[in-house]
């Protein structure tokens, strides 16, 4: 079984980068989904596959996934610039401003 180690991107409904800092080791589905003939739900009898770990370092879970015996595949983060304006949000409302603000 190969476990999957990523760093999970930030929420994009939100500009915080919450819970991005952590490492996850999340293991793959193993048996198919079934649709409930009755209630037409999806479920599965897999329990592993609900199982998300998470580590500080990238090192803690390899770390992990190599006592335990799990073959297991990196995925780098892709990294974004960070905007960071020099007076930020209050700026929009100095009154030191060389132009009138406007849309």
């Amino acid at each position: 079984m190969r476990v999957r180690i990523y760093q999970p991107a930030r929420n994009a409904m939100q500009s915080g980068t919450a819970r991005t800092r952590q490492w996850v080791l999340e293991y793959p589905q193993a048996d198919a989904r079934d649709i409930d003939p009755l209630m037409g739900w999806t479920s599965s009898d897999d329990t592993q596959a609900q199982v998300r770990l998470r580590f500080a370092t990238r090192d803690e879970a390899e770390a992990y996934a190599r006592e335990n015996g799990l073959d297991y595949v990196v995925t780098e983060p892709h990294k974004r610039a960070q905007n960071v304006r020099p007076r930020g949000y209050g700026e929009n409302f100095a009154n030191d401003r060389f132009m009138p603000w406007t849309h």
